[in-house]
Parts: C-alpha cells; structure tokens; sequence
C-alpha cells in the first residue's frame, strides 16, 4: 500500500529533524546524561516536529543501545515500538480523549511498572483540547510521578494550558522552519523518488507551507500526482495559487485608480478556478512585500522568497506606492478575508474589495479618508489655488448682477496676460527668465498620473510624450524632452496642446502654463531657438480651481 510522503520521511533519529536544533541537541544531551525529565512539553505551529521527537525521545529513552543520545533503532525496544507492539509506549489523542474518565483511565495504569521497556511512555497530543476536570486529574500525578514514568504534551495552543500543568513540564518551543531548509529537504526527497524538482518550485512549496515541513510533503505529493517533472508553474497548478503576474497586475489597477483592470483579473482568475479566498491572502501578502521593500531597504531581501527578476519588479512597483497607501491596502485586505470566512459569496466580496481599494472615495474608513487627504495635499504642494464655495458663489452673483465689471475684470486680465507674454521669453532686460524658472524647478511627482491621463485621451500624444520629464516653478510646467521632436508634434496641431493642459488639470487639480525644459548646462544653441518659438505660440490661462470648504 502506498505510504504518503510525510509519513514515508517522518525522521527516525534527532539528526534528521529540520530546522529544531535548540530542541533535538538539548533532547540528545539529556539522553546522554541520563538526566530524563518526567514530563516534557512540546508546543509551536502546525508540522513542525513535536509529534516526531516525542516518537524518537519515547524510543531514545528506552533503547538498549544508545548511540550520542540517539536511538540505535536496531534494538528490540527500537523495533517494538516503532511497530507498535510495546504497550509500555501509548499515544493519545486529546482533542478525542478529553474526558476526565479518559485521564482517569490512562492514571490507572500509571502505577504499574513496564512490561518490557524502561520506562512507561505516555504522549498526549493536542494536549490544549484537555478539559479543566482532565486537567486537575493529570496535575496530581505530574506533581508526584513514579520514576518509571515520562510524559511527553504536545500542542498547537499552549496558551489554553493551566499555568499550574505548565510549571511541573520541561518546555520546548518549535520554530517555524526556514524557507531554505524546508526547500532542501524537499530537493534531497524529490531526488529519492525519481522526481526532478526546480529549485524554484522547492521554494514556492515552502513559501505555501509557511514553515510547516509536513504541509511542504503533502504539496509534493500532490505535485508528482501531476508531474514528474516539478516547476512553480506545477506547484501553483496544484496548490490553486495566483502567478505573481496577476498579483503584480491587480496592484497596478490599485494604484492607478483601474477598476474595469481588477474586476477583469478577478473573473479571469474564477474562470480558472482560483480559489478567490487564497487570492484575497496572496495579494495581501505582496503589498507585504512592497512595505518590507519600503521600509526594510537592503535588508528586505531576508524575508522575501521570490527570485531575481521578481524582486526587481517588486521594488519598482513599491516606488509607485507610499507607504500609508500600502498599509491601508493590508488593512482592508485583512477585512475582505476576515468576511470571506464568515460566509457569503467571496467573489463579490473581493471584487467589493478591489472596488474600495482603486476608488479611496467610495470608502468613509479612516485610511480612506487619509488616502485622500494625502493625494489634496501633493496638489497644494504643487501650487493649487484654492478658492472656497462662498467666494465663488459671492463672485458670481457680483457678476451676474453687474455685466459691466464682468467685461473690466476681463479686460484687465487679458491686459495683464499680453504684458506678462514678453517676461517669458529666454531674454530680457531682466535677464534670463526661464533660466531662473529653471533653477527654481522641483520635479513633478504626478508626472507619470499625468502621462496615464494624456493616454486615455490620445494614445499617439502619449507614445509621442513617453521618455519625457516635468518639473515646475510658480505657474509654469516645464516639459524635459530627450529631442525636439515632442515640440514638433504639438506645434502641429493646437488640440494637443489642449489635451495636455486638461490632462494637468484633471491631476493636479490646477491649469499651469507650459514650457520647456532648458537644461542649465550643455544645451544646444539650435534647440534654443526652436523651443523660443514653442514659447511664444503657447497661450497663456489660469483657471482656478474650486474646493469645498
């Protein structure tokens, strides 16, 4: 009969337990000491090791031939146990033994020396399921035990453990294994059974795993159920996981507001069968990696697993995000998986998810809140003008009442535009005023929203805009191009011209004036002369913007 892997490579010795070797070397010193504990208590997450090492401490304390604090497995006592014909070796369940009559009953025999061992074993797994009679029952036995006798407790949850039962054990804590330990296990297994595995398959199993070695055997043995020949495109395939391409992409819809990107991606995905839940967790876990990126720098690499080129993507991608955005992105991730598991239909729930996470303003939570209040703030900084509801409303109504001051007002700012024209050209009597505008210039952060708005206008103006700079000074926008031929193309048609000072007022909320970039250093004098001439036929506006108070 086929034996599944994890129990196929359950470790027989303390030296092929991975990843525990605070727990197995204090363990092999004991042994060799002869200085054995009544009771031990082995606690930590989920296929770490407990269960194994309190199988080979039940033989290592009775083997007839010990070698280092290991047991020979060779011995009668060895063999017996490990068939399960020594009687004096008794594992039990709690979490279905929990009574105090099943505590009761094992306490019985508790006094009766070993039939043929050294020692009467009793390993109680899941000890935490104990109830509290069970619990007051086992306490009086630990305070006095006979000197034949020795407990071993395992649990997931020892913080359910009476204090009382905790200070009569010797305590082990089992650490989640590494990544890279769990990875070469499996690579060594794999290899045993004939089956080809990547070292970036290995990996991934151990990530899904999440420290847990029999978890990482299960999923191989789920793998070679598909293949012989195991890559990450298997793994993924069998456990139901997302490629990081989707991940990548479904952070991207975030970041630039798309919803019709992330609900496309969340329905491919269903089609597919992905498990939606799994998603919701996964996606979770790279804005993870992007904080880490954010707020680790060089030394987020030690606690990211993903490979080279995935890491480049992945630092790229967190330069587009600040650091609040990615944390309020966790945050109601969390949320979304916590309601998943409460019930109802997960693919609603996430795609309600993505919703609130691209559209800020749909959602009143306090990250939310700050979310927008941020972006308000990049506008101010870039000089927005703003002007309360009851000023424009009292402006209007002078206006509608007196035609007259309507045309003044226009005449005097049309005057005061057609005298500012010539302060702007390269030269003057006050000297170089665009080269002053220039040493002044901070680069414009919203540059690249700006470039996203311009493309769902006009992809030709956007293909022709790609490779360009902004930065800005007082009113004026000035455009870095790599070549003259950006001017060229909007020369050519005055629309384009329009299409980028909309393109400036949907981002940042305010209508700048728009120039050139002239570099302080090493410009030609003929591109000089050309982007003059670019000066001199752009028009000039302000329009201001309205904010509620």
């Amino acid at each position: 009969m086929y034996r599944v892997l994890y129990r196929k490579w359950r470790p027989e010795g303390f030296a092929d337990v991975i990843g525990q070797p605070h727990v197995t070397e204090t363990l092999k010193n004991e042994i060799r000491s002869g200085r054995i504990s009544h009771a031990y208590l082995f606690t930590g997450s989920r296929g770490t090791g407990k269960t194994t090492c309190a199988k080979i401490l039940s033989r290592a304390v009775n083997c007839l031939d010990p070698h280092d604090g290991e047991p020979c497995g060779k011995c009668s006592n060895c063999v017996g146990i490990m068939n399960g014909n020594i009687m004096d070796v008794v594992e039990m369940d709690a979490a279905s033994n929990n009574s105090v009559n099943n505590i009761r009953d094992v306490l019985d025999e508790v006094m009766f020396t070993p039939s043929e061992a050294k020692f009467r074993v009793y390993i109680i797994d899941e000890v935490h399921m104990l109830s509290q009679g069970a619990f007051n029952a086992l306490l009086k036995t630990l305070e006095e035990p006979p000197q034949h006798i020795v407990f071993i407790l395992a649990t997931t949850e020892v913080h359910k453990i009476p204090a009382t039962i905790l200070s009569r054990c010797q305590r082990f804590d089992f650490n989640r294994i590494e990544p890279k330990a769990i990875a070469d296990r499996l690579e060594y297994i794999a290899g045993q059974e004939n089956v080809k595995l990547s070292y970036d398959g290995a990996m991934l199993i151990a990530a899904v795993a999440d420290g847990a070695m029999r978890d990482a055997l299960s999923i191989l043995d789920r793998c070679i159920g598909l293949s012989d020949n195991i890559d990450s495109d298997i793994v993924r395939e069998a456990t139901g996981l997302a490629g990081r391409d989707y991940l990548f992409t479904l952070a991207d819809s975030v970041r630039n507001g798309d919803v019709p990107l992330a609900i496309n991606t969340i329905n491919k995905l269903h089609k597919e069968s992905k498990s939606i839940s799994r998603l919701c967790e996964e996606l979770t876990e790279h804005f993870r990696t992007l904080m880490l990126i954010k707020t680790m720098k060089k030394s987020a690499g030690e606690l990211i697993i993903m490979s080279d080129d995935e890491m480049t993507r992945a630092k790229a991608q967190a330069e587009m995000f600040s650091l609040s955005a990615i944390v309020r992105c966790i945050d109601v991730l969390q949320a979304s998986l916590e309601r998943m598991f409460r019930g109802g239909n997960n693919k609603i729930e996430f795609e309600t998810c993505m919703i609130k996470l691209c559209s800020p303003a749909l959602s009143d939570d306090i990250s939310s809140l700050k979310a927008r209040l941020e972006k308000l703030e990049a506008i101010v900084r870039q000089g927005v003008s703003v002007v309360s509801d009851r000023a424009v409303q009292k402006s209007d109504s002078i206006q509608e009442n007196n035609p007259q001051s309507v045309k003044t007002e226009q005449t005097v700012d049309n005057t005061a535009e057609k005298e500012s024209l010539p302060e702007i050209r390269p030269k003057t009597q006050g000297g170089d005023i665009i080269g002053r505008l220039v040493a002044k210039a901070k680069p414009l952060d919203s540059w690249e929203d700006i470039m996203d708005e311009m493309k769902s206008q006009s992809t030709t103006l956007y293909h022709r805009m790609r490779g360009t700079r902004a930065f800005y000074a007082d009113d004026y926008i000035l455009i870095d191009a790599p070549d003259d031929s950006a001017f060229a193309f909007l020369r050519s048609d005055k629309n384009r011209n329009l299409l980028i000072r909309d393109a400036i007022k949907k981002v940042t909320g305010h209508q700048y004036k728009i120039g050139p970039y002239r570099k302080p250093q090493g410009e030609a004098p003929a591109l000089k002369s050309k982007l003059d001439e670019f000066i001199e036929q752009i028009s000039d506006s302000d329009i201001k913007v309205n904010v509620k108070e």
